[in-house]
């Protein structure tokens, strides 16, 4: 059973709204988010990203970024282009991309059900980044970002959503990535309150430091005798789709280096690796930069060459080994590039799908990696299967698009 929390909303006056949203944290490095904020002061990119407002150079992680994020977040909060809602509230926030529409939920859910495990996670977090993104909340005594959960359809909440969007909204927008961002009020929250209960469980999609962030934010505060299970610091913010709704892109990787046995002609270990590749595949050229089936990998090491293979099933007995990122890992990353740990190994990196496969190209033509995988996108079913089986996925098995905005609705606590 699904608890669904409404909140009083800090949110941007519908005038401004284009203006204030923005990317999430955490899909940009602080140079694009100094670029995209640059002479828009309402941005919430100044919340999320504060670093953007202090000198080139200053560590994310220093003092006077979290200090400067609350600054902001303060200053927003009293300015004329901010409206605070005037009772708790609930919405229903559509997303379209592509022609494809989804529309979730817009509520908070509690830190209980997160660390009672009835949201379900798919992957660890890493210490060093939910140490950052917590002590932004305590320092902004806010839930800037809401999380993206799913949820198996259950036919009451569609019903109210479908009437909610024949209503008028309070945001309508494009933003600048073509995604077209709808939010409704909801008229009556309790009957979605009572109508989501009927959801049995809910599943991290997009959000897993965030999620674990407002678990340690509320129990630092509620230490100290400053928060309860019914203070609002004990909720925080999420959209919740329908997983038949939901979208998910491929997660890349690329290689920065490789094995060297003596070397090649570039003296980069190419040679060697392709060799010893097409000793365990059956190496096809001029494959599709995008694999067309799941099992198929693409594979680029430059002057634009793709080579495409099929990975072997899985020895593993698990959910997750089926996944086609995990038998990657077991196939080709560990036996053939001594790459065993892909959650720590700094010879691996990821690039998101919706970056396409020229920033791959990019990535190998240009020398900052020596070969590119691109994978076939984990399906959502598959998802659901690890979390129910409450396994680990492996590190950026799924990137989901279109991504929600920030700044729309803020959580106050």
């Amino acid at each position: 059973m699904a608890t669904l929390h409404p909140f009083r909303a800090l949110r941007p006056d519908p005038a401004d709204v284009e203006e204030c949203a923005c990317v999430p944290y955490d899909v940009v490095s602080v140079a694009e988010a100094r670029a995209l904020a640059r002479d828009k002061p309402k941005s919430f990119l100044h919340v999320v990203r504060p670093e953007i407002d202090l000198p080139e150079g200053t560590d994310e992680h220093d003092h006077q970024v979290y200090t400067k994020g609350a600054e902001n977040l303060a200053a927003l909060a009293v300015s004329p282009e901010f409206v605070h809602e005037d009772a708790p509230s609930l919405y229903a926030y559509r997303l379209v991309m592509d022609g494809k529409a989804q529309t979730g939920v817009v509520g908070c859910v509690p830190v209980a059900d997160y660390d009672d495990g009835r949201i379900v996670r798919h992957e660890l977090t890493r210490p060093d980044k939910e140490d950052d993104r917590t002590r932004h909340l305590l320092t902004q005594s806010a839930h800037a970002e809401p999380v993206m959960l799913a949820f198996r359809d259950e036919p009451a909440v569609a019903r109210i959503l479908n009437e909610t969007e024949a209503t008028e909204p309070l945001y309508d927008f494009v933003a600048s990535d073509g995604v077209q961002h709808t939010i409704w009020r909801l008229a009556d929250p309790a009957a979605l309150v009572g109508a989501f209960a009927r959801v049995e469980r809910l599943y991290v999609a997009d959000g897993h430091h965030r999620c674990k962030a407002a678990s340690r934010a509320y129990h630092a505060l509620a230490e100290k005798g400053e928060a309860t299970p019914e203070s609002e610091a004990a909720f925080f913010p999420a959209v919740a789709f329908p997983v038949s709704e939901m979208r998910i892109l491929a997660y890349n990787r690329v290689v920065k280096r490789l094995p060297n046995p003596g070397g090649d002609a570039g003296g980069n270990g190419l040679g060697p690796f392709l060799t010893a590749l097409a000793g365990h595949f059956d190496l096809r050229e001029d494959a599709p930069p995008v694999p067309e089936r799941a099992g198929d990998v693409s594979l680029y090491a430059g002057g634009g060459r793709w080579l495409g293979l099929t990975l072997p099933e899985t020895r593993g007995p698990g959910a997750a080994d089926r996944l086609d990122v995990a038998r990657l890992g077991e196939h080709v990353l560990a036996p053939l590039l001594g790459i065993d740990d892909p959650r720590t190994d700094k010879n691996l990196k990821y690039v998101g799908g919706i970056r396409g496969t020229a920033e791959l190209e990019r990535l190998v033509d240009e020398g900052d990696a020596a070969l590119a995988f691109s994978v076939h996108p984990t399906a959502v079913e598959e998802l659901l299967a690890v979390s129910d089986a409450g396994e680990l996925m492996p590190p950026k098995s799924t990137w989901f698009e279109p991504k929600l905005r920030s700044g729309l609705l803020v959580h106050l606590f």
